[in-house]
């Protein structure tokens, strides 16, 4: 570039000043690309962060990847969206509205519940439907109800609208909330909050089922849990066309339109640190990648007990993980039928001929039981895209022992699917062995191996109150600086709300880009 000459009676001349280079952008290595690792990069993206999401599955989304197959499309994980202003709020920061991108559907009832002789209930947000199906099911127990639902609403302001987004970093944290939980009974369990308000079997079955959603057992769950009743009659539950795997698809879009990246197929081996603190990742392909703080997706205790091989663990070490209590895993199915069950409702809770003995046996005593209940997820109802023509998707989902059971998987799988084959074709799908046309399981072992969870356990932590906020691995590291944990095994626990809440509380514990240079500086 040409300058002009400088005037005869300038000072000598002096070197060139330049202005000082600007830093580039502080990066942010985020391990695991489910729900909490998405919406936790899309956050830090907004807030000036550079991001590289990390996934070691071959597509994003892990628990909530996709299967396809002989036309079929199989969401594998959450397909219960409640709670659609967290996702909203995602695509706000990034300029845009989540109905650019996903056609969200309200699904009613909520839930259609089979109890084991025949009898249905339509749970829905109606609030005379619903009043007038506890009326069928259970005559005289609408103001037993009306009162559980009070309760609900009442700990929903709390436990939700309070404490969701708080990171519990702290003891002192606990202590200020602690006044206000056991006035609202938060040491009773979800089913003895029910017991409280109604005395009907079947009617505290229908009130409690939801905690097995996020691997927690009604009997031994917090009834903080309780206030998913309430969120959900304030929001509902919804379905995207396309299936949930369109959520994926569009957080990862909003990743990259920050200018962020994503790499799958990329399994991260070690969580680096220096002098106390995150300072990158080493891939298992030995490729290190430098950052300024770590988030990680991962399960918590695969998190401590695997990826820090390096760091003197003071809280969560191995004894510690061993001891804690975990939710139960999963048994899932995936299946495709040549015809179609309009009947069936988008998504039917089909109960055993047990309850707390069935729950014993898989949370208590960690058997393998003959009998068992179901989800059962039928799609096509709101979606028949994602079947060819003339076809239904399902899947089901039967809660089972985490792997401390013993039960060889490898062995079992094809018995017990066959088990729950029989069960649907009894129950709620005639013809279904003549029907089928698809077909693949997922069981305890594969949350292991293929999703690093630990003991299988689909949930992580079991939700008890022991195990419930400042109790819960935290959001900000205890073991190490510039370390952060989002998803189902940190505060506030699992479900796509809680899972979606994890990944805002960064907003808090993590500064933006900007102050973190001032802070490094």
């Amino acid at each position: 570039m040409l300058t002009a000459p400088a005037p005869v009676f300038a000072a000598p001349a002096a070197a060139a000043v330049q202005a000082p280079a600007e830093r580039p952008r502080p990066h942010a290595v985020v391990i695991g690309s489910g729900f909490g690792g998405l919406a936790a990069a899309v956050r830090l993206g907004a807030r000036g962060w550079r991001v590289t999401v990390l996934e070691a599955l071959p597509e994003p989304g892990g628990r909530a990847r996709v299967h396809r197959q002989d036309g079929f499309t199989f969401d594998a994980g959450p397909t219960v969206i409640t709670a659609p202003f967290l996702l909203e709020e995602l695509w706000a920061l990034c300029g845009r509205r989540l109905a650019d991108d996903v056609d969200l559907r309200p699904v009613s009832p909520f839930y259609r519940v089979r109890f084991d002789d025949g009898t249905l209930f339509d749970y829905s947000g109606d609030v005379a439907a619903m009043e007038a199906e506890v009326e069928r099911l259970a005559p005289g127990e609408v103001p037993g109800y009306r009162r559980f639902l009070a309760a609900s609403e009442a700990i929903f302001k709390v436990g939700f609208e309070q404490l969701a987004h708080v990171p519990f970093s702290r003891w002192t944290d606990m202590a200020k909330v602690l006044p206000q939980l056991l006035q609202l009974e938060g040491w009773r369990t979800v089913y003895g909050l029910a017991c409280k308000h109604v005395q009907s079997p079947k009617l505290r079955m229908v009130l409690t089922f939801q905690s097995l959603l996020v691997g927690g057992n009604p009997f031994a769950t917090t009834s903080v849990y309780c206030l998913i009743a309430f969120l959900e009659r304030r929001w509902g539950v919804h379905f995207p066309i396309g299936g949930t795997g369109r959520l994926v698809q569009g957080l990862v879009g909003l990743i990259e339109g920050q200018g962020n990246v994503v790499r799958c197929g990329t399994p991260v081996a070690e969580i680096l640190a220096e002098r106390g603190a995150a300072a990158g990742v080493r891939l298992q392909s030995g490729e290190r990648i430098a950052a300024d703080i770590v988030v990680s997706n991962a399960d918590s205790a695969t998190t401590y007990r695997r990826l820090l091989p390096g760091v003197q663990r003071r809280r969560w070490t191995d004894a510690r993980i061993a001891k804690a209590r975990y939710s139960m895993s999963l048994f899932v199915w995936y299946f495709g039928t040549r015809r179609q069950y309009p009947d069936v409702a988008h998504h039917t809770i089909a109960l055993g001929p047990r309850y707390r003995g069935l729950l014993d046996d898989i949370f208590e005593r960690k058997q393998l039981a003959r009998d068992f209940s179901l989800y059962l997820h039928r799609p096509t109802a709101t979606d028949p895209s994602l079947a060819p023509p003339g076809c239904d998707a399902f899947y089901v989902l039967s809660p089972v022992p985490h792997l401390q059971s013993g039960t060889d998987w490898s062995q079992q799988a094809e018995l017990y699917r066959q088990a729950v084959q029989a069960r649907l074709e009894e129950t709620l799908l005639p013809g279904l062995g003549v029907a089928l046309c698809s077909s693949r399981v997922t069981t305890p072992q594969h949350f292991q191996d293929e999703l690093g969870s630990f003991r299988g356990a689909a949930f992580g932590l079991e939700p008890v109150l022991t195990q419930s906020a400042w109790f819960r691995p935290h959001n900000q590291s205890e073991e190490l600086r510039h370390l952060y944990l989002v998803g189902a095994g940190t505060h506030p626990g699992a479900g796509l709300p809680g899972v979606l809440s994890s990944a805002r509380i960064l907003d808090t514990v993590v500064p933006d880009a900007r102050a973190f240079h001032a802070r490094t500086a």
